[in-house]
């Protein structure tokens, strides 16, 4: 009999242990669900930078049949960035059309067609279906995101906030890149949506993106079209802000 009940307080002992460990296991992710988060996106940010891309793959996601209507994009939240990390067949094929690189803000992001959700966890999108680099004012967008151990200020559009006028901005098709200096900035009421529109004989880039994460209004970063040039002819320095690794630790 006392064998009996020693075994039941065992096996009690047991569960409690179990309970306890997987309570543990269960905090330790709720507190740090945005690093979490935030690995799954730095490592398929940097699956997407052109460096990992071919030109074939860029013509082909040209074509692309995608949302361009900003206002179904929602909040980026670990749920989210999970469910999407499991349907691989969305994550292995993003429709990336070039990439954006802003070497003193360390920033280096594929870019996307269009404002799908899924594409706005891992890079920019292209607000404007017909839009052209070099071209017209070339808009894109993506989000303001934070973290508790991982340095969220370096994910996605997050840099911006740190943008001064001066600074380059570089694009890229594959077959050129589109340089571009920053020309102002400010936060701005969602409901302006004139300033990604063209105008008739201006060159420019405005990059949009939220000014906290309420998401109640836009930092926007304009910036002036300087030269273009094949990218074979791009400098060391160029080359390395396309290079440079996604990183969202400091």
């Amino acid at each position: 009999m006392g064998k009996e009940k020693k075994k039941k307080r065992n096996l009690k002992n047991i569960v409690i242990n179990i309970l306890i460990f997987l309570l543990f296991v269960v905090g330790i992710a709720l507190v740090f669900n945005k690093d979490i988060r935030n690995v799954f996106m730095n490592n398929t940010t940097t699956q997407y930078q052109v460096k990992n891309i071919s030109n074939d793959e860029v013509k082909k996601n040209q074509k692309a049949d995608v949302s361009f209507d900003f206002d179904k994009v929602k909040s980026v939240n670990i749920q989210d960035v999970m469910n999407s990390q499991f349907d691989r067949t969305v994550v292995d094929n993003l429709p990336v059309v070039g990439g954006i690189a802003i070497p003193d803000l360390s920033l280096n992001l594929p870019i996307f067609k269009g404002v799908d959700n899924v594409a706005l966890f891992y890079g920019a999108g292209t607000m404007k279906e017909d839009q052209v680099m070099g071209q017209g004012n070339y808009a894109l967008a993506s989000h303001y995101v934070s973290g508790y151990i991982s340095n969220g200020s370096n994910l996605l559009f997050s840099p911006l906030e740190r943008a001064k006028v001066g600074m380059k901005i570089y694009l890229t098709d594959m077959n050129k890149i589109y340089e571009y200096e920053v020309s102002d900035m400010g936060v701005f009421d969602p409901s302006r949506v004139d300033l990604i529109e063209d105008v008739d004989g201006e060159k420019t880039i405005t990059l949009v993106t939220c000014s906290d994460l309420a998401a109640s209004d836009r930092r926007i970063v304009f910036g002036k079209y300087v030269k273009e040039y094949d990218t074979s002819k791009a400098s060391q320095d160029v080359t390395k802000a396309f290079d440079t690794s996604f990183n969202s630790v400091d």
